[in-house]
C-alpha cells in the first residue's frame, strides 16, 4: 500500500503520498526528519512551549500524510528522553543534565503524539560522537566521559566513542536495548555518521585499541579492521533489538555513495570526494546482503545532473542494490531555495523532480526528507507540492521484507448501525494477535455492492485504534448503497486479508 514517512535528526523530515496513484504506493514510506536543528527551536524553551511546537510539527505532517518521523534523540551521547545511562541533552534545557522543567519525557510525548496521528516513530541515534566541539565544559558531570575516560579519543576539534573497543559496542547495546524495551517504537536508526569524516592532514587516533584488539587482521590491514569494527556492532545491534522486540526496525541512513565505480566495479558511475565504504568505514552493501539492517535511506542530496554525484544515477544504482531491503531515498528538503546552492534548487522545484524519477524503479518504497525545516517554512511551497500532487492519499506503511511476521486477524462482526440521519460502522475489536497488538484499524468504502481495488488508497476512508467509526464525521457523506471493509495492522505492519464486508443502503 503506500509508503512510508521518515524524519531524520533532532529535525523532521517528512514524506508525502502521490496523487497521481500506483499500485506500489499504496504501501509507502514518507518520513520527515526532526533534528535538534529542528526542535525546540530555542534552548530556553518552556517543556510547554516545547510541546505546543512538537504539535504544531506533527499536525503539518498529518496534513501531508506523512507516516513516520524520524526523531533525534541522542545527538552526542546524551538522551532526549528518561535515561541512566546518558544525561539529558543540552538541546533540550542548555545545560547536559537538566531534565526538562515541569518534567515530561520528550520522547514519550513524540510516540504518544505521533500514533495518536497515525505516523511511526523512528529514534535516530548518533552511535560515536560525544561533542560538537572540543569543548568539554558542555558535558555534565556525570557523563560516561569521566567516569571511563579511556573509551574515547579526540579527531580534529571533536570527541568521540573509540569504536575499535570492545567496551564500546557494549555500552551502545545496552543504550539501544534500554530504548527498545522501555519505549515503544517502531523503529531504531542511525544516519552517515559512523567513523567520522576525514579531518585533512590527520589520522584517526585507534592505534592503541588496534594493537589491543586486532581480531586477527594484520598491521596494514587497519582499514578492514575498522570496517570490522562498525560490521560488528550493526550485527550486535541487529540481534539486540530483535531478541528484545522481534517488530521493531534497524535503519541506516548513509551518504549516498557506498563507492566511485573508479575504485571499484560494483559502485556507481559518480566521481565523489567521499565513499562509505574507504572514508566513514561503512559497509552499507554487506549489511544490506546480509540482513544486519532492515532498511537503507541513503542521503541524495544532489540534484538530477549534477556531474560527480547525479541524483538519477543514484537514484537507479541504490534500486539495483538494495539487496531486497527496503528501500527510502533520503532527500534535502532544507536546499529548496537556498540562493547559494546550484540553479536547481533555486528556481521550480526540485524535490518534485526526484519524487517524480523515483516512479520509475519499483524497489524504491518511499522517501525521507531532511529536514523538517523546510516543510515548516514551506519552501518553495514543498508543501502543497506534496499534498495536492504527491500525497494525496494516507498510505500504509510498508512491509518490512527483512522482518518475518505474521498478517493481522481480520476484525469480526463489522455492521452498520443507523439512528435515524445517523449511521455508524462498528466491529468487534482484536485484543490480540498472536501476541502482537494490532496497531490501528483500516476502513474501506466502495460504492455499490461489490468491493474494489484494495491497492488504491483512494478506497480508504479512515484509519482508526476505535472499533466505531462515526460516518457523519467523514468528509465526504454517503449517500446509496456501499460495501464497508474493516483490516487490522498490527505492529509488523502486516494488514489482515480483507475476506470480509457489509453491504448497507445508507
Amino acid at each position: 500500500m503506500n509508503k512510508i514517512l521518515i524524519l531524520l535528526f533532532v529535525a523532521l523530515v517528512l514524506i508525502p503520498i502521490n496523487a497521481q496513484y500506483k499500485k506500489h504506493e499504496m504501501r509507502a514510506v514518507w518520513i520527515a526528519t526532526v533534528a535538534n536543528i529542528d526542535w525546540p527551536s530555542q534552548r530556553n524553551l518552556s517543556a510547554k512551549q516545547q510541546k505546543k511546537e512538537m504539535i504544531q510539527m506533527l499536525d503539518s505532517f498529518a496534513s501531508m500524510n506523512m507516516n513516520t518521523v524520524v526523531f533525534q534523540i541522542r545527538p552526542t551521547a546524551d538522551a532526549f528522553y528518561a535515561s541512566t545511562l546518558e544525561p539529558w541533552s543540552h538541546w533540550l534545557t542548555g545545560r547536559q543534565g537538566i531534565r526538562p522543567d515541569s518534567f515530561y519525557d520528550p520522547l514519550q510525548f513524540v510516540i504518544d503524539e505521533a500514533h495518536k496521528r497515525f505516523i511511526d516513530v523512528h529514534v535516530w541515534l548518533n552511535p560515536y560522537r560525544v561533542t560538537n566541539s572540543d569543548n568539554l565544559d558542555i558535558l555534565s558531570k556525570n557523563h560516561l566521559f569521566y567516569k571511563n575516560r579511556n573509551l574515547f579519543v579526540k579527531y580534529g576539534d571533536k570527541y568521540y566513542f573509540d569504536p575499535g573497543l570492545d567496551e564500546t559496542r557494549e555500552f551502545l547495546n545496552r543504550v539501544v536495548e534500554d530504548i527498545v524495551q522501555r519505549y515503544d517504537i517502531d523503529a531504531i536508526h542511525f544516519d552517515d555518521y559512523f567513523y567520522p569524516y576525514r579531518v585533512k592532514d590527520e589520522e584517526f587516533p585507534d592505534d592503541k585499541s588496534f594493537k589491543l584488539y586486532p581480531r586477527g587482521f594484520a598491521p596494514n590491514q587497519k582499514d578492514d579492521w575498522r570496517r570490522n569494527n562498525v560490521n560488528m556492532i550493526i550485527a550486535e545491534l541487529q540481534q539486540t533489538i530483535k531478541s528484545t522486540k522481534s517488530w521493531v526496525e534497524f535503519g541506516v541512513s548513509p551518504f549516498g555513495v557506498w563507492r566511485n565505480n573508479s575504485v571499484d566495479s560494483r559502485g556507481s558511475a559518480t566521481q565523489a570526494g567521499v565513499q562509505n565504504y574507504d572514508d566513514l568505514y561503512a559497509d552499507i552493501l554487506k549489511w544490506l546482503q546480509e540482513g544486519t539492517i532492515d532498511y537503507v535511506a541513503p542521503q541524495l542530496y544532489w540534484e538530477i545532473g549534477k556531474k560527480v554525484a547525479d541524483y538519477s544515477v543514484l537514484a537507479k544504482w541504490w534500486n539495483e542494490n538494495s539487496y531486497g531491503k527496503n528501500l527510502y531515498i533520503g532527500l534535502y528538503a532544507s536546499q529548496l531555495g537556498n540562493k547559494h546552492a546550484a540553479e536547481a534548487w533555486r528556481k521550480g522545484n526540485e524535490l518534485a523532480r526526484q519524487l517524480q524519477h523515483n516512479k520509475l524503479y519499483n524497489q524504491i518504497d518511499g522517501a525521507v526528507y531532511f529536514s523538517a525545516k523546510g516543510f515548516m517554512k514551506n519552501l518553495l511551497g514543498i508543501n502543497d507540492t506534496l499534498r495536492n500532487n504527491y500525497y494525496k492519499y494516507p498510505a500504509l506503511t510498508p512491509v518490512n521484507r527483512n522482518i518475518k511476521g505474521e498478517d493481522s486477524a481480520q476484525p469480526q462482526n463489522v455492521r452498520v448501525v443507523k439512528d435515524g440521519s445517523d449511521a455508524y460502522l462498528l466491529w468487534d475489536r482484536i485484543e490480540e494477535d498472536g501476541g502482537c497488538h494490532v496497531k490501528y484499524y483500516v476502513v474501506y468504502a466502495f460504492k455499490g455492492k461489490k468491493v474494489g481495488d484494495f491497492n488504491d488508497p483512494i478506497n480508504i476512508i479512515a484509519r482508526t485504534s476505535d472499533s466505531c467509526l462515526d460516518l457523519r464525521n467523514l468528509n465526504k457523506r454517503f449517500h446509496g448503497t456501499y460495501s464497508f471493509v474493516v483490516t487490522a495492522v498490527n505492529r509488523y505492519k502486516h494488514e489482515s486479508k480483507p475476506d470480509y464486508w457489509v453491504t448497507r443502503k445508507l
